[in-house]
């Protein structure tokens, strides 16, 4: 488990953790931004006004309204992006991390607008009669790169699984394991088999579930959210202030919260501000091309509404919950798991400036430390060599050690190079940050809600994430239509189902750092292909603008 988190983490640290990607993502939102002269500001209106269906013609082709489209794009992207996503990125690049998920989003509307454009001009109608769409479409029918398109539909595949399975489903269990006590193998049992019935009734059956759940569980997490932001009123404008002052020079220490430099700061807000809203991933777009329309800029006037609702106001929200509680800088009792931690050699405090800098550099992988290899020994759950366990990026206290029985641990437990097998039967648990979802459910206790805002998260999750499995199945079978036709899709289906159960019982790390790696492998084509049609995009939107001047003249 351990090798293989390493080996993955070490694709991830080339992709989503690297420089060039959050600058080739950045980029080509600026581009269009300036190139289009800043749509999402000059059109949000008109958008406004088309997914009302002011501007809706009779027997026009598709098998969704607009709003049916934007919902099910919608349950494809507001979903643990915007409650596990967030805590992660702000436990692992601070409040500056959320800067950078609000600069993704902001541009991403102007990214998403395009590719939905030009992804819904060049959909094809499979031999079912259903509207079958998405960049490698635009990419076969229009830069005739063939190789091109193959390339974003098998990546869309494995990102099916990587961004809309097995983290959503691994969060559901987690929450629901935190704030009930639920087997996690019973959650997902259950929910796979509602998920089966669901995304076996195609696209018509998605959009009516999802054009339901959307705007309820929006609504009860909003709520829910502004409990807690003005319980904590006093700490609303700090929260906002250190979103902004940080964002060039990284967060410094607090509480158990080690730091974090500029460039982290970056890639951990771009990466989990895409995995939140989408924009540029080409996965909204497979939604958005069966909207019943003929005119593709009006669907994409639609997108831009996306990241809008997904991370400007969603994820706003979650980290202005986090940041007012204070939540994100304190050690809190949890259960470790095995590739969060990490047994050093040698002590180390926390409160210590000299040990703070040290773990500073080591956690950001500037620096090494010496790790524990041998046997620690465990008397009544507690260890006695003299060392510290790092977990969760943070010094872990008050450790105890338990074993398969929950009973406090007594005898040795073997570690080789600071890492330790989860299959000897113990457990560890102690204080130390946590990050995602339970970062999150702690938030929403800190307000008049108590212990009942655990509830919100975990039921908003539920609700939120299993909504996004649902609409991802569905982008991830458009694919496998285009690769091998209708026939490959109850296979890939199956499969989808089975990921998503083994999902709710694996490892949260490694969960996280494969939709890391899947999310830029879907999005690097797709940014390419969009950048190649900027000319093409241009004059799609001017022409719509002189038709749509002509047949609405009182509008302009």
């Amino acid at each position: 488990m351990h090798n293989l988190n390493d080996f993955l983490t070490l694709i991830e640290g080339f992709l989503g953790g690297s420089k060039w990607f959050p600058i080739l993502l950045i980029g080509t939102g600026l581009f269009y931004t300036i190139y289009l002269k800043f749509p999402q500001f000059r059109f949000f209106k008109h958008a406004l006004k088309v997914v009302t269906g002011k501007y809706d013609k009779p027997g026009e082709k598709g098998d969704a309204s607009h709003f049916q489209a934007l919902t099910t794009a919608l349950s494809g992207t507001v979903g643990t992006g915007n409650i596990a996503g967030v805590a992660l990125a702000i436990y692992l690049g601070g409040p500056a991390a959320l800067f950078w998920m609000l600069v993704t989003a902001f541009l991403g509307m102007t990214t998403k607008f395009v590719e939905v454009t030009l992804s819904h001009k060049y959909r094809e109608t499979d031999e079912k009669g259903f509207i079958s769409g998405g960049p490698m479409y635009y990419m076969k029918n229009k830069l005739n790169m063939r190789w091109l398109a193959g390339i974003f539909a098998v990546m869309t595949i494995f990102s099916s699984f990587g961004t809309g399975s097995l983290p959503q489903i691994n969060s559901i269990s987690n929450s629901m394991f935190t704030t009930f006590g639920f087997n996690k193998m019973l959650v997902g049992g259950i929910l796979t088999v509602l998920l089966a019935f669901v995304i076996l009734g195609g696209i018509k059956r998605i959009a009516k579930v999802t054009e339901r759940l959307v705007p309820t569980m929006a609504i009860i997490y909003f709520v829910g959210a502004l409990a807690v932001i003005f319980y904590n009123y006093e700490n609303i404008i700090p929260s906002f202030v250190s979103i902004f002052t940080n964002v060039f020079t990284g967060t410094a220490a607090v509480g158990g919260f080690l730091g974090a430099g500029f460039s982290y700061a970056l890639t951990k807000g771009v990466n989990r501000g895409l995995f939140s809203n989408e924009a540029g991933q080409g996965s909204a777009p497979i939604a958005h091309a069966a909207a019943r329309t003929e005119e593709p800029v009006s669907e994409g006037m639609v997108a831009i509404l996306e990241p809008f609702i997904d991370t400007i106001v969603i994820c706003t929200l979650t980290g202005l919950v986090i940041l007012s509680s204070g939540v994100w800088t304190e050690k809190l009792p949890n259960q470790f798991q095995p590739t969060d931690m990490v047994v050093m050699a040698n002590q180390y405090d926390d409160t210590n400036e000299e040990d703070r800098e040290k773990l500073y550099h080591y956690l950001g992988g500037t620096s090494d430390l010496p790790v524990f290899t041998g046997d620690l020994i465990v008397v009544n759950g507690e260890i006695k060599n003299e060392l510290s366990i790092i977990n969760a990026r943070s010094v872990a206290e008050n450790i105890k050690i338990y074993d398969s029985q929950d009973k406090l641990y007594n005898g040795k437990v073997a570690i080789s190079n600071g890492k330790y097998s989860s299959n000897n039967g113990v457990t560890f648990k102690g204080n130390s940050l946590v990050h995602s979802a339970p970062l999150t459910a702690e938030a929403f206790t800190r307000s008049l809600l108590g212990d009942w805002g655990k509830w919100i998260v975990s039921i908003g999750l539920l609700l939120f994430a299993f909504s996004t499995a649902i609409a991802w199945a569905y982008y991830g079978g458009r694919s496998v239509t285009y690769l091998f036709g209708v026939k490959g899709v109850l296979p890939y289906r199956i499969i989808y189902c089975i990921g998503f159960f083994i999902a709710s019982f694996a490892d949260t790390t490694i969960i996280w750092t494969i939709s890391g790696i899947t999310i830029v492998l879907m999005a690097l084509p797709n940014l390419i292909g969009i950048l190649m049609l900027h000319k093409d995009m241009k004059s799609t939107l001017n022409t719509y603008w002189d038709k749509f001047k002509k047949e609405h003249p009182s509008e302009v």
